[in-house]
């Protein structure tokens, strides 16, 4: 497909490095000549210079015969007329990037006028994932499918579990119905494991189950699945307001602590049940007089990827708090190793899963539609949920007899609301939400887990 991206940001950049390894035609309009020249140079894209609400600019990058614009710059005003031009000049489809909480209402009013086929909040979409995280905090990452009915929870295997020298095959003396869908070992091995696959200490495990399931797995295996009662977050940004307003909605007392005064009182204003505290947020007699080693959860959402780091570190040797760190540049994990950060979080990431899906979406007009797109084992695996249509090629078909792509597993299968976990003569039907764990990626149709015959 054709892809027009503004903004050659953060958003931008990650969406143009995604969206190209896919194989779609990428255009990114940046005022930035620098900024254009080294995207088109590393990634072998198209890239014009200018501001993409002008008409002639978008001419340039042949939106006339787009089938997609994403606008990503950090104006909220601009991306929506980016896109309202798009859609008059002939693009198929528009995305905008809009992050203001005050334009929610707004954007409901207005979606239709402005040609905005979709709008993505990454800040808000990556405090519903801690917020979410936070009901299971013994967790790494939670994603959820079958809206709500299943998830996906990443979790650490502890020296002393049960788990530990256990093939997967054995789960079953557990007598709950979960299933060991992904399995990280070390910084770098991935698995989409088998029966015989044996567990040992440290490895971090992704399991797909129902979560009154999975609460029950969880407590069987001396996993806590206690709830957070105390918050404590660093940083009073976008992602620290939508977080706390979430927690507090969720009855949980929430602190936070930043240097801005005019955030903080302007932050007092918006979360009046919250407690918010002036202050540096990197001052460890600070941090200690607010209560740190008493908190359950702590959150480091600074807009500066080392102090998060920082504060997260300090935080998991002088507290038993979950611990959960913002990090624009992931590649830090392979400094510190993501056990010592907590859960780590990116925004841009999670904003671009939402865009790929749609992408994928789009690209998929008879088959089985993508419903959810979830990067997993430190973005080296997806896991993905299929409307199933008619014309699948795996329905009605019992799953033992299907010839599966390697490095997959079916691992949920949601037939009108009941969740089934599947087995060798189970089959799929239409209508069912499939979710899907791979380390394959560009998947935009269920049939693409099949082998393709040969000849």
């Amino acid at each position: 497909m054709k892809i027009i991206i503004v903004g050659d940001g953060k958003v931008g950049a990650t969406l143009a490095e995604q969206l190209s390894r896919e194989g779609h035609d990428i255009t990114m309009i940046d005022k930035n000549s620098a900024k254009s020249h080294r995207s088109g140079e590393t990634l072998d894209i198209m890239s014009v210079e200018g501001n993409g609400a002008i008409l002639s600019v978008q001419k340039e990058a042949g939106v006339e015969k787009a089938d997609l614009l994403i606008a990503a710059t950090s104006s909220d005003e601009l991306n929506m007329l980016c896109c309202l031009v798009a859609k008059k000049t002939g693009a198929r489809h528009t995305i905008a990037r809009v992050r203001d909480p005050e334009y929610d209402e707004e954007l409901n009013l207005f979606r239709e006028d402005l040609g905005l086929s979709m709008a993505v909040n990454p800040e808000l979409a990556c405090a519903s994932e801690m917020a979410r995280l936070l009901r299971f905090p013994s967790a790494i990452k939670v994603d959820t499918f079958a809206r709500n009915r299943a998830e996906l929870l990443e979790v650490q295997i502890p020296p002393q579990c049960p788990l530990v020298g256990m093939q997967l095959k054995q789960l079953s003396i557990f007598r709950t119905k979960v299933l060991v869908a992904v399995v990280v070992r070390g910084e770098h091995e991935v698995h989409i494991p088998s029966g015989e696959f044996c567990l040992q200490a440290g490895d971090r495990i992704s399991v797909a189950a129902r979560p009154a399931e999975a609460a029950e797995f969880f407590k069987k295996i001396n996993i806590s699945t206690g709830p957070v009662h105390q918050a404590m977050i660093v940083g009073g940004g976008k992602i620290a307001f939508y977080l706390a307003k979430q927690l507090v909605e969720s009855h949980i007392n929430v602190k936070i602590i930043d240097s801005d005064l005019e955030r903080c009182r302007a932050l007092a204003e918006l979360l009046p049940d919250a407690t918010i505290i002036h202050g540096d947020g990197t001052d460890q007699e600070l941090l200690r007089e607010e209560g740190l080693a008493q908190m359950d959860a702590f959150a480091s959402l600074t807009g500066i990827d080392e102090e998060n780091i920082l504060l997260s570190l300090y935080a998991k040797h002088h507290s038993k708090a979950k611990v959960l760190t913002k990090l624009n540049r992931i590649s830090f994990l392979e400094i510190f190793g993501s056990t010592e950060l907590g859960s780590v979080y990116s925004p841009r990431y999670i904003a671009a899963e939402a865009i790929l899906r749609y992408v994928r979406g789009m690209q998929n007009s008879y088959g089985s539609k993508i419903e959810t797109l979830c990067r997993i084992a430190n973005d080296r695996a997806e896991a993905l949920e299929f409307r199933v249509s008619e014309q699948s090629a795996v329905c009605g078909v019992p799953l033992m007899e299907l010839k599966f792509k390697k490095n997959l597993l079916i691992c949920c299968i949601n037939r009108g609301g009941k969740i089934l976990t599947p087995k060798g003569q189970d089959t799929i039907q239409p209508n069912d939400t499939v979710i899907v764990v791979t380390t394959n990626t560009g998947f935009s149709t269920l049939d693409d887990i099949l082998e393709k015959k040969r000849g």
